[in-house]
């Protein structure tokens, strides 16, 4: 079997929605400039306005097809990766056996030499979870089969709330009770505010976690998110403020490169710090992992490497008896991976609410917890069928 095309769909759809869809973003590390920081959500610069209870979605999806007609799908990814996939990778892969994936891996990677991190290392990835789509579509049995089998029935999904309010903490409240009621036993929230929003903004990001607790309860996971958008002073001061709340961890508190600050942070509290979302593959993992930086590690398996560098990641950090838990931006090729860890070093896997209404839009069979769980999936591959109901105009990028 040969691979003999690769081929970019652009996917246009709509989401319905009750209400707005984004109703507040994160901090973010350039908020430390005022003109950013007073910028609120703003779609129109993602190519996206919402109208009314109608929200646009359009996704590019990476589909490798081969001489014996088995194809496999990755994505969504954006115009940058599939432009990258299109001018620089695609060619690696025409002729080749798609079932080799650590050979494609590695001439990819070589081949791209200013490609280790980003946007590069983004498409690399998607190409990465294609070729695992195809393989298990070929063996006509789920990815997780191939790579080492279930540890477990069902896998406790936690309910990560990016783009929910957190200034409002009447609605703060209101959330947080109902995804508790809806089975999940443990949530993430995002803060709001960083180093220069002043004693203001530490007031607000600690009534946060103080609602969240006293909403939640003693018993009940709470993970807070600072989407790397802090320092170290401003980390210590935070969490002399929040340490009594008991956060199950604290996440990203710094820019991936400030490893110094992650192993200064870590050692100052009892509070697990986890991170490296943005960091890419095992030789930028190690360095976490080295300095002793990290409690968790959160790799995202369509920007890491890919499944097969997260696997490589996972094993490494079990060396050391640490927990990793992918970042979950995608629940396909996540169920897929955590399956196979043993639950003591994969906990749980993120559920990202509205993110995953967005990135699961165009498929056939997305995955969605059941009373805060997630099932062993049946499907071949990592069940990326498109559903082609969904699709209001496509393209082919040429």
């Amino acid at each position: 079997m040969k691979i003999e095309k690769v081929e970019l769909r652009e996917l246009s759809g709509t989401l319905k929605t009750e209400n707005i869809f984004w109703e507040e973003r994160l901090v973010r590390p350039i908020d430390i400039y005022p003109d950013y920081r007073a910028e609120e959500f703003n779609e129109t610069k993602f190519g996206r306005t919402q109208e009314g209870h109608e929200y646009p979605i359009s996704a590019v999806f990476i589909e490798i097809k081969t001489d014996e007609g088995v194809t496999g799908i990755g994505g969504p990814i954006d115009m940058a990766q599939a432009y990258l996939i299109k001018e620089q990778i695609s060619h690696l892969l025409i002729g080749k056996d798609p079932l080799a994936i650590e050979l494609l891996w590695d001439q990819m990677h070589r081949f791209q030499v200013h490609g280790r991190q980003g946007t590069p290392m983004l498409a690399l990835s998607a190409i990465d979870c294609a070729l695992w789509d195809l393989k298990g579509k070929y063996y006509d049995t789920p990815v997780y089969k191939l790579i080492g089998g279930p540890t477990r029935e069902e896998v406790p999904a936690y309910a990560s709330m990016l783009g929910f309010s957190v200034e409002d903490l009447g609605l703060v409240k209101e959330r947080a009770q109902q995804f508790k009621e809806m089975g999940y036993v443990a949530q993430k929230w995002f803060f709001r505010h960083g180093p220069m929003s002043g004693y203001e903004g530490i007031k607000k990001n600690v009534s946060m976690v103080k609602t969240l607790r006293e909403t939640l309860g003693e018993e009940y996971d709470i993970m807070l998110d600072c989407w790397q958008s802090w320092d170290l002073n401003y980390a210590v001061k935070m969490i002399s403020r929040i340490e009594e709340y008991e956060p199950r961890w604290l996440e990203e508190v710094a820019m991936p490169d400030r490893i110094d600050t992650y192993r200064q942070v870590r050692e100052s509290t009892s509070i697990p710090i986890s991170g490296a979302e943005h960091e890419y593959t095992r030789w930028g993992f190690k360095r976490f992992v080295d300095e002793e930086a990290l409690d968790i590690l959160q790799p995202d398996i369509y920007w890491a490497g890919g499944l097969s560098e997260t696997i490589k990641i996972a094993n490494y950090a079990t060396v050391h008896d640490l927990i990793t838990i992918p970042h979950g931006h995608s629940s396909r090729a996540g169920i897929n991976f955590t399956l196979t860890q043993s639950p003591v070093h994969t906990p749980y896997q993120e559920f990202l609410i509205k993110w995953n209404a967005i990135h699961q839009f165009f498929l056939k069979t997305p995955i969605n917890p059941i009373n805060g769980m997630i099932g062993i999936p049946s499907e071949p591959g990592l069940g990326m069928e498109i559903d082609s109901s969904k699709i209001e105009s496509e393209k082919v990028i040429k």
